[in-house]
């Protein structure tokens, strides 16, 4: 994988978290929901951790690839 492409991978990795950080602690603002679950107090957290998820894979696949570059050029 190029260079590019790897960096590429790595700042929609941040983008990912930062937009999973924002959806998990959005609160309802409806009135009335303290008596509910926090599925309906905090509704886009399932989002939340399917963009974590994505970001994880991102970010693994691009850290990989750069460390297998790195080491087939010092070796």
């Amino acid at each position: 994988m190029k260079f590019k492409a790897e960096v590429i991978m790595l700042v929609i990795a941040i983008v990912l978290f930062a937009v999973s950080m924002f959806c998990y602690s959005y609160p309802n603002t409806t009135p009335g929901t303290k008596t509910l679950s926090l599925s309906s107090v905090y509704p886009y957290r399932s989002i939340a951790v399917v963009f974590v998820g994505i970001a994880s894979i991102s970010m693994v696949t691009a850290s990989l690839s750069y460390s297998k570059k790195t080491k087939t050029t010092i070796h």
